[in-house]
This record gives C-alpha cells, sequence and structure tokens, in this order.
C-alpha cells in the first residue's frame, strides 16, 4: 500500500486522487464533528462548500450547521463544536455542514473511488476501513487558511502509524509522511498541549472553545467512519 500526506486543501489536485481511497483530516474541528454526530445517530452528513450551497441544500427536518472563522453561521442551528452534536440534537436528522475548510477538502477529493474521514477520535477504525478497500491511500490534511495545521499533521500520524500496525502488506509512505509519523511518535503524550500551541489551538482558545479542543484530542474513541456516498457521509462502521 502506498501513502501519500497533502499538507493543505490548496495543495491538492483532483488528479492526485484518481483510482485512491482519499482520507479528509480536519481534526480542529469538521471531521471530529462529523464522526461525532454520526455516532450520535444521524442519518447523515452532507457537506457543502458555501453558505449559500448550504442552505440550498437544505430539506424539510434537516439541521444547518457550521462555521466561517471559527464562529457559528448565522441562522444555523449548529456551530461546528462536537459537543452540540448529541443524539437529542441530532439523532436521526440530516445535516448540511459548511466549514471553512473541512467541507473543502471533502469536495476536492471526489474524484477518489472512496472519501472516508478521518480524526484522532477514530483513526484506527478508519485506517482498518482503508486497508478493507484495498486502494493506495492519500491523506488530505484540511489545514488552516490554506496552510498546514499541526493538529492535522498529528492526526495523518495517528493514522499512517495505525496502518502500519494493522496492514499485513507493506505501508509506503513520501517523505511528508514519514515526517508526520515521526511528529505523532514524538508527541503522542502531549497531543492536547500540541494542538492547543498550534495557530488554529490558540485561536480557538482565545474564542473561548478549549473544551472543542479538548473533545478532539481523544484518541480512537469511536469505530465509526463516515464514507462518502453520492453527496453525503454515513457511517461504515
Amino acid at each position: 500500500m502506498q501513502v501519500q500526506v497533502i499538507s493543505s486543501v490548496n495543495e491538492a489536485s483532483s488528479a492526485r486522487f484518481h483510482h485512491k481511497t482519499a482520507i479528509i483530516v480536519d481534526v480542529l474541528r469538521a471531521t471530529s464533528t462529523i464522526v461525532t454526530a454520526l455516532a450520535a445517530g444521524a442519518s447523515c452528513v452532507i457537506p457543502a462548500e458555501t453558505v449559500m450551497e448550504a442552505r440550498a441544500l437544505q430539506r424539510s427536518g434537516d439541521l444547518l450547521g457550521g462555521e466561517r472563522f471559527c464562529r457559528k453561521i448565522a441562522g444555523f442551528d449548529l456551530g461546528n463544536s462536537p459537543e452540540e452534536y448529541t443524539e437529542k440534537a441530532v439523532c436521526g436528522r440530516r445535516i448540511v455542514l459548511t466549514t471553512t475548510n473541512g467541507t473543502r477538502a471533502i469536495h476536492k477529493s471526489m474524484r477518489a473511488d472512496h472519501v472516508l474521514t478521518a480524526s484522532l477520535l477514530n483513526a484506527e477504525a478508519c485506517a482498518r476501513a482503508a486497508i478493507d478497500l484495498r486502494r493506495d491511500v492519500v491523506i488530505l490534511c484540511a489545514g488552516s487558511h490554506d496552510e498546514f495545521a499541526i493538529e492535522d499533521g498529528l492526526c495523518a500520524g495517528l493514522v499512517l502509524d495505525r496502518l502500519h500496525a494493522i496492514s499485513q502488506l507493506p505501508v509506503e509512505m513520501d517523505d511528508f509522511g514519514t515526517a508526520m509519523l515521526a511528529l505523532y511518535r514524538n508527541r503522542s503524550g502531549v497531543i492536547s498541549e500540541t494542538i492547543m500551541n498550534g495557530m488554529t489551538g490558540k485561536k480557538l482558545l482565545k474564542l473561548g472553545l478549549k473544551k472543542d479542543i479538548e473533545a478532539c484530542s481523544a484518541i480512537d474513541i469511536f469505530h465509526d467512519v463516515p464514507r462518502l456516498h453520492g453527496d453525503q457521509l454515513t457511517r461504515n462502521s
């Protein structure tokens, strides 16, 4: 299995995903929120690139969720904090979600054979799903403002660590993937602190969203793997 890691959505081109399994990572906070919502019983999450598109996709009974510049969008039902996506709030509901980077990264990868979303919360489950799909893998770190974000690199490294542990075939990485695996293994004991010291983490702290960072820093607490079917992310448990 060959694995490439792309540092930010700005570095991604659709040609890099052909005949691959794409794994989208946006730890703070889109992919953490998506897996939390599906684990809480949401029927699906529909990723939208823009606020206008999200409103256009909304049907009666749907919830609108998302953020711009880390803040809940005016008029939306939910923001982008995983803790908002409780069973009481989302069970049985479709969620149309738009975020600054994460949902854009999902759309960028849609030419892949398979699209999964990973976070620290479900990295091992995502690695197992990727192995089962029997394709080479591209891990796309969504990043922040078109630049690399350390929390996404940590998650990419964690997925690679799990792939190495689980796969019966050799896992061949590009140089950036090798660096991200080393980053995760070096910082695995101080994940939350590392994220808080990153640029996105500092921004969330200034906004009083420390609980979001803590919620997004837990390792492998979910077995759900959000997988794209058409325009909807659904559970691939």
